[in-house]
């Protein structure tokens, strides 16, 4: 009898569970669907496993297995003064390590915005709260660009392809604004002509996904005028 009580227990517990999942799941769609009715976007619940070039250009969407982002947004948004194609939404990917019964898949969810940026040969940029190991990192000889402002410096890994650009971009007034920002701001992340804004496994609310888009409009804002000049000189 015993038995036959605990196994019921259990089903009841993993059908509730399953009930809250999917609860939480609808609760999220609907919230991301009204976000988009708001911005003017379209809203894609469907999961798409085949990603696209949006996605692939980032090593964050390069992690682990099983790979699949749903409940997109998709559609311009107006930033720095300008429509600009915006894609974000959720995304999820899977680790798995170990083998035999010591075999063990951890799965990571995070959320996302990219920005297509309306500019021509925009070189690659990385900008993100450092991290213990990138100390261990700068020791063994990888690159990462200091700034006059030893603080800023200190609390921040800067990578680029053009360290002109980088030192042109990254401005006293960007560094000023970051330093503001610590802490609850998205690693920035510029590949191939796009912006992409993400924090590691954190999921956003509604009104992160509207942070983030706020973000991205002070960040371009902030680039100063000459080297956006250049820029769309080179469309020719």
């Amino acid at each position: 009898m015993f038995m036959v009580i605990l196994i019921a227990g259990l089903a009841a517990a993993a059908g509730i569970g399953t009930w809250y999942s999917w609860k939480r799941a609808k609760e999220r769609r609907e919230a991301l669907a009204a976000l988009g009715d708001q911005l003017g976007m379209r809203f894609h619940a469907a999961k798409d496993y085949g990603r696209d070039e949006r996605c692939t250009n980032f090593e964050i969407f390069r992690r682990g297995h099983s790979r699949v982002s749903f409940f997109s947004l998709t559609g311009p948004v107006p930033i720095n003064g300008s429509p600009h194609p915006v894609v974000m939404g959720d995304f999820i990917y899977k680790v798995t390590s170990g083998s035999g019964k010591k075999r063990r898949t951890t799965t990571y969810r995070f959320s996302y915005a990219i920005v297509h940026l309306p500019l021509v040969g925009v070189p690659d940029l990385l900008i993100r709260p450092e991290h213990v190991f990138d100390k261990l990192g700068s020791m063994l000889g990888f690159d990462d660009i200091d700034f006059e402002s030893a603080e800023f410096s200190r609390k921040f890994l800067v990578k680029s392809n053009d360290k002109r650009f980088a030192y042109d971009v990254v401005t006293p007034a960007m560094m000023e604004f970051l330093l503001e920002t610590r802490g609850h701001a998205p690693a920035i992340d510029l590949e191939h002509g796009m912006l992409c804004l993400a924090q590691g496994g954190k999921r956003w609310t509604p009104e992160q996904f509207r942070s983030a888009l706020a973000f991205a409009d002070r960040f371009l804002s902030l680039w100063p005028e000459h080297v956006v000049t250049d820029l769309r000189s080179r469309a020719g």
